[in-house]
């Protein structure tokens, strides 16, 4: 299972990268203007600063939502380095623009998909990546996970080669019940990626063992 980080600040890339687990890092909108990077120039180079972190696998999203205007954003953005990852949103214009991606060689990720028929669309039109938002189908009362388990099924059935990729990623058992499914990928924030480190007993048993040690070697 690749681990990919959901988030555009640096030091936070840095140290999911750090601690050699890191396979991407996927960003919105809404992650850059929390980051406060604003204007054409400061995205772009802000795309080039993660890109120049991480080995792989920076999904950069397009703003437009006509089909020319994302083909022309998302061509730019693949300009940046081989790493990035055009996003596109799942809509009838951006099924449309992955068609175009893809015969391009240009890598794609499907995002805001919230079921398997947009997840088959996706596929259909070569996706590289697609992306079921299961925090948020679980806030609204739907099974995020059974989504991720549907798709998986479709995709095993016919070979597609889309790999699924677990957004809005909340916590731990998120995670781990994403495994289990068989996503390809998982994107969270780094603290749910830190989390998978800690458990109480693995603390004791650290705990005791230099204890002892120090007895017998004081």
């Amino acid at each position: 299972m690749k681990f990919f980080i959901d988030t555009a600040n640096l030091d936070e890339i840095r140290e999911a990268y750090d601690l050699g687990v890191l396979d991407g890092v996927t960003t919105n909108p809404s992650l850059m203007a929390k980051e406060g990077i604003s204007g054409h120039d400061n995205v772009i180079a802000h795309y080039k600063a993660i890109c120049d972190i991480v080995d792989d696998n920076v999904s950069a999203e397009v703003i437009a939502t006509d089909y020319e205007g994302m083909l022309k954003e998302g061509r730019e953005l693949a300009q940046i380095d081989d790493k990035i990852v055009v996003k596109v949103p799942m809509t009838k214009d951006g099924i449309k623009a992955i068609k175009t991606f893809t015969a391009e060689d240009i890598r794609t990720n499907c995002t805001l998909v919230f079921s398997a028929g947009q997840a088959l669309l996706a596929a259909k039109a070569g996706a590289s990546y697609v992306s079921p938002f299961i925090g948020r189908l679980d806030d609204i009362g739907y099974d995020g996970l059974e989504l991720i388990e549907q798709i998986c099924q479709i995709y095993d059935n016919y070979g597609f080669a889309t790999e699924v990729l677990a957004a809005s990623v909340r916590h731990t058992m998120h995670l781990l019940q994403c495994a289990e499914i068989g996503a390809d990928v998982a994107t969270c924030p780094l603290k749910v990626i830190t989390s998978l480190l800690n458990h109480p007993l693995t603390d004791k048993g650290l705990a005791q063992f230099l204890a002892d040690h120090a007895k017998a070697n004081g």
